[in-house]
């Protein structure tokens, strides 16, 4: 693993937890050598982890969109600002160069990047680790229901293995670290496409 894309929320939240992990991942992103890859913002927890990578040697390279970039959101101080036009653009150059994800906490747009990348997981279009980083355990509901997706016939066991629920950013690391990616070739049949029906 080379780099780390980081998903999080383009404001901080309500809780001060919240922008000292995003601190503390940033440090330890810079400090085990990882490239971060993000979304290009200034704004939120998105600035606060490369601030952190940045000011403590590492490098980021941002993907943000024209639109985005022109209201003044981008990232005046990162490695690399690539701008593209579209969302779909942006999402698929993250992808491209990043080899793990870590989510921090978000809204439905961060949500939505990391349910995409599992997605791509289970279609054998790569195979990622993807970490919810559960500060304060933001992450515990959403998990529980991903599950239950699993539990309901709706979700390939093999897929949820994939989400990874962390309570810290060295728990966050280390699951990187042991991660063995998939043979995507056999995607299909890791589906289960059985009907099996209980009422």
């Amino acid at each position: 693993m080379k780099s780390i894309c980081v998903f999080s929320g383009s404001s901080l939240g309500k809780r001060k937890n919240y922008s000292k992990i995003a601190v503390d991942l940033g440090k330890a992103i810079a400090e085990e050598n990882y490239l971060m890859v993000y979304g290009g913002g200034s704004l939120g927890l998105m600035g606060k982890t490369a601030d952190s990578v940045l000011s403590n040697g590492g490098e980021v390279i941002g993907v943000i969109t024209e639109q985005l970039n022109s209201i003044e959101a981008g990232h005046k101080h990162l490695t690399k600002l690539i701008i593209v036009s579209t969302m779909h653009e942006r999402k698929a150059k993250m992808a491209e160069i990043s080899d793990a994800i870590i989510a921090l906490p978000g809204g439905v747009g961060t949500w939505e990047e990391f349910y995409e990348a599992l997605a791509w997981n289970q279609l054998g279009i790569y195979s990622k680790p993807i970490i919810l980083l559960n500060v304060d355990n933001y992450y515990t509901e959403l998990y529980k229901f991903t599950k239950r997706a699993v539990d309901e016939g709706f979700l390939p066991p093999s897929t949820f293995e994939d989400l990874i629920l962390c309570d810290s950013v060295t728990e966050s690391l280390l699951n990187i670290k042991k991660f063995k990616p998939k043979d995507g070739k056999d995607w299909f049949k890791r589906l289960g496409r059985e009907e099996v029906y209980k009422d």
